[in-house]
């Protein structure tokens, strides 16, 4: 049976006066309704560029877009403007990482969320507002009649993320996009988004995508996850598969890089050495091997010369990673401390 998003050799290139940029580079993966695809990788990878690509965010810019982002069985690629106008908001939906700029200052909150919902459905303003009521109780904002009519400077951070998965889960969207949702809250509040956005999903059966810096949020949300590098994925597979035995030398930089939840005061985190690549000017051949600490396990130079293929390792076929590096269990488990797995998989 086919997935519900089928995304095939994506690319997103931006054409520079010093040369293209290629933010997203031969990307493909899949996602069912009601299950969640967490995104990782550092600031510059690739991870935002390719859900606006899915969004149609690109349309009308300079930015190169080719492949295929099929979403239950439609190209969008292939539609007009206006059918992605029509998509977007209804089908496709997207949690901004900061609310507070994502919604208008001078609009109250109620009208901005009714806005979206009769773009898509024609009603009147009166049943617009009684089912953005709703929605506004069910993700859990106190006295939802009265908070309609308060601008988003009136909410605290928490309540305008609230609203923003309001506005995004009123047209019942088969697709969520949630682009770093947690990153400017407290660490209560980040519990209890989440939970809302695990909750919400069961009882809407939507397709989540969750990009994200922070591994525990994987762990703990998603059912697969993709890590990308260099605007490449690098390793991909089931959460339970990936973080308990990863077999790319970036994510295990990625776990050494979490730090201990067990609390140990002597434990110190190890980031990973190093600055992320140019998507100008990428590296020859595995665009982490100036970074990398075991490029040199690897027989001849086939690091620094040749781009290694995303292929199922010695896991299995759901569990895709792009290195050269032979044995790389072995060495994970020889060479990276072994609590981080431990601690991952208690999270899990």
């Amino acid at each position: 049976m086919d997935k519900f998003l089928t995304v095939d050799d994506l690319r997103v290139h931006f054409p520079t006066p010093d040369g293209i940029v290629k933010a997203t580079d031969g990307l493909s993966f899949s996602l069912d309704r009601g299950k969640t695809l967490g995104i990782v990788g550092e600031s510059g990878s690739g991870k935002s560029v390719s859900s606006s690509a899915i969004l149609g965010l690109h349309r009308g810019t300079r930015a190169q877009v080719s492949g295929s982002i099929r979403l239950d069985g439609t190209d969008l690629l292939q539609l007009s403007n206006a059918e992605m106008r029509k998509l977007r908001g209804r089908d496709i939906a997207m949690i901004f990482q900061d609310p507070l700029s994502a919604l208008h200052p001078y609009y109250t909150v109620g009208n901005q969320i009714a806005e979206a919902y009769r773009v898509h459905h024609d009603v009147s303003k009166k049943a617009a507002r009684t089912r953005v009521i709703e929605m506004l109780e069910l993700v859990g904002i106190p006295q939802p009649d009265r908070r309609y009519d308060a601008y988003p400077h009136q909410f605290s951070g928490g309540m305008r993320q609230r609203a923003m998965i309001a506005m995004a889960l009123i047209n019942d969207p088969g697709l969520v996009i949630a682009d770093e949702p947690t990153t400017a809250l407290d660490v209560t509040v980040q519990a209890q988004i989440l939970d809302l956005l695990q909750n919400l999903q069961k009882e809407f059966n939507a397709a989540v995508i969750i990009i994200t810096h922070d591994l525990g949020v994987v762990a703990e949300m998603a059912d697969d996850v993709l890590v990308m590098y260099g605007g490449r994925a690098v390793e991909y597979g089931p959460v339970s598969e990936v973080m308990i035995h990863p077999e790319m030398p970036y994510t295990w930089g990625l776990l050494s890089s979490v730090p201990d939840v067990g609390g140990d005061p002597n434990k110190r985190m190890v980031p990973i050495p190093g600055n992320p690549p140019s998507l100008l000017t990428p590296p020859p051949g595995c665009a982490f091997h100036p970074r990398c600490l075991h490029r040199d396990k690897v027989p001849g130079d086939l690091c620094r010369t040749e781009l290694p293929e995303l292929v199922p390792g010695p896991r299995g076929a759901t569990h895709l990673t792009r290195c050269h590096l032979p044995n790389p269990e072995v060495i994970y488990e020889t060479l990276v401390a072994p609590e981080i797995a431990h601690e991952l998989s208690e999270e899990r």
